[in-house]
Order: structure tokens, then sequence, then C-alpha cells
């Protein structure tokens, strides 16, 4: 089997969620073609993704075509040797992501199977939780929000915290705790930073919230710094999680090692791909930590999660999750506290071209 052809477009596709009007994300979606008649689907999405469609078409293409599809860990490291010999992220991890993805999904539809069982089979259901992505100040309003998602049978809720103008620890703290009152104890809580606020900032707003039960801080710093993050994890009892925007194992490394992070976030839309992201997650085993997905994209993300024994659960972020139910043809959808893997070969996941052609941002088409 033959790569004959790569290519990546990339769409902006309006996202309707509670809380927000007029949102929308951009993606990059890539294609890549066999002489067999396979084809597979990636996609990544925030970061540069007009730099990101335009290496895949320029550099990766190129390169790739004629290889093996198949031979995904081979193709990864020429990736690596001939684009990226000293180690960089940014565009090249996001553009890598893409193509593995899509590769995996070719070697799926090869042999019959889902990605989560190539990549491991530890599980065919795994525990989700819902992120509302904005920042929304209203108290009232959030916790409404939340209420709904619990009515509908949400176990697990995570929110942002440090987002905004306004934000301080002090807000965020009312925010959470008004968060928390809404649902109950038996809710799961998550927030997520977005690398937002110092270190002082985080251990206030931790500080703030001692009678809050929460499951884990998200990338609470800003940059990710293993330091402060060593530092603030040893004065806290919350759990630390980070990791999802980090390409590279070489960078996971560095938090675990570092013992920044009681929970690791691999992404495989930004980490370079499942070829990449388990290598993360064996990483992860052997420092006995959790492997949890962050960072939106659940329809790729999910297979990893079950794929490996160390996978724990799939985000469903408002955001990204919307967009996905519209550029898909039936997603699989979680179930209250769960989703059910697909056991239809590869991703599982069919692309609705009538609604990405609608989105297709037009300096892209080929």
């Amino acid at each position: 089997m033959e790569i004959t052809s790569v290519r990546a477009s990339t769409y902006t596709v309006p996202a309707d969620v509670p809380g927000e009007d007029d949102l929308d994300d951009t993606i990059v979606f890539v294609t890549v073609e066999t002489d067999e008649g396979i084809t597979g689907y990636g996609e990544t999405g925030y970061l540069y993704p007009e730099a990101t469609a335009s290496f895949v078409n320029e550099q990766i293409a190129p390169l790739v075509t004629g290889q093996n599809p198949l031979e995904t860990e081979r193709v990864w490291d020429l990736l690596y040797r001939e684009l990226n010999p000293r180690a960089q992220t940014g565009t090249w991890s996001t553009a890598v992501s893409a193509v593995d993805i899509a590769l995996w999904d070719i070697k799926g539809k090869k042999y019959d199977e889902p990605v989560w069982r190539l990549l491991g089979g530890a599980s065919e259901t795994v525990p989700v939780y819902y992120t509302i992505g904005q920042a929304i100040r209203d108290e009232a309003r959030l916790a409404e929000i939340v209420t709904d998602l619990v009515s509908d049978g949400a176990e697990r809720i995570k929110i942002v915290v440090g987002k905004g103008e306004w934000a301080t620890p002090r807000i965020d703290a009312r925010r959470v705790t008004a968060v928390r009152d809404a649902i109950g104890d038996d809710v799961e809580l998550a927030i997520d930073a977005n690398y937002l606020y110092s270190v002082d900032e985080a251990l206030e707003l931790c500080n703030r919230l001692e009678s809050v039960s929460l499951s884990w801080f998200e990338e609470p710093v800003y940059g990710n710094d293993a330091s402060l993050l060593s530092d603030l994890r040893t004065r806290t009892r919350v759990p630390i999680a980070a990791g999802q925007n980090e390409g590279h194992r070489f960078r996971h490394r560095e938090l675990i090692e570092n013992g920044a992070v009681d929970i690791s976030l691999p992404n495989v839309c930004f980490v370079g791909g499942y070829t990449e992201a388990s290598k993360v997650a064996g990483m992860a085993d052997a420092f006995n930590l959790r492997v949890a997905h962050g960072g939106g994209w659940p329809f790729q993300n999910m297979h990893l999660q079950a794929g490996v024994a160390s996978g724990s659960i799939v985000e469903f972020h408002d955001i990204v999750w919307e967009v996905g139910k519209k550029i898909y043809e039936s997603p699989p959808e979680p179930s209250g506290e769960s989703i059910s893997l697909p056991e239809r070969p590869g991703l599982g996941i069919t692309p609705d071209w009538d609604v990405l052609d609608e989105y297709e941002n037009g300096s892209d088409r080929l």
C-alpha cells in the first residue's frame, strides 16, 4: 500500500453553545488517499491553522507520498528527521498530528479494526466529562448551565478560570463555589486556567477553594513552567494536570520527571498523533500517573483513552464538540457518564462533505 495524496484545508465552523453567541472554531482537516482506495482523515485545531495546512501541503505531502501508510512509526520518524531535526514543536507538531491520525485511520480500515483496539484495546467504554469553554462571569447563568448538564446525566464537569479581563482568584473562587453549590457534592468538578495565572494567583485560588472538592486544576500557570507547577503542586492538595498543548514526548517527560503533574494530558491532535501520544502514555504509566484527555477533539482522543491501560477519561468541550457534531455524519455521542467506542474500522467517523464544503476557507481550496 502507498500514499498517493495528502491534502489539508482549513474550515471555520460556527458553534452554538449555551452562554455565548456568535462563536466559531477554525480547524485543519487532512485527507490522505492510498493506491488501494482507502482514505484516512485527520484533524487538528486552533494553533495557527493556516500555517499548519500550508505545512502539510507544501512540506509533508511531497515527503510522505509513496510511503506505506501502515508503517506509522517509519513515517513519523521520517517526518521528524527530515523536517524537525532540532525538535521544535508548534506548527510541526500540529501538522504531523493530523497526518498521523489519518494514517492510523487508514490502518484501522485496512485491518478492519477500530483505532482504539489497534492501540491496545484496554477498554471499550470510557468515562467522560463536560467542559464549559467560555468565561462566563455571571454566577447564576453559569450555575444554570451546569445544572442543565447534570440534569442530562453529566457526572463530571470542568469550567475555565483565569479567563476574561475581569478574572481574579477572588472572582473565580466565587464562580467555582457557585457551580459546586449548584451541582452538589456527588458531581466531580475540575477547573482550567489555560496557562493564564501566575503561581501566586493559582495558589491563592487553590487556598480560596479549600472547602470545594476539585478533581484537578488544569494548566494553572503561564507557560506550563515545570518548576512553577512543581512548586504549586507541593503547596496545594488540588491535583495538577497539564500537557494538552505540548508537542513531543520530551516536553511531557520534563513535566513528569520534575513532579509537576498528577495527571498527564497528551492530546493526539497536538502532541504528534497516536504514534507520539502512545509514547507519552507509556511514560506516564511508568511513573504511575493517570492519563486523561484535555483540549478538545473527543472523537480522536477517545481512541487513545480507550486504547491504553493508563487512559482514564475523555473531554467533551462544548465548542469543539459542537463543531465535531456538524462536520461528521452521526458521530458517537456520550451517554451521561461515559461513551462507548465505535466498532467501525479506523476512527469510526465519516466526514459530512456538504457541511465541510460550506465552511471551507476559500484561500485553502486546492
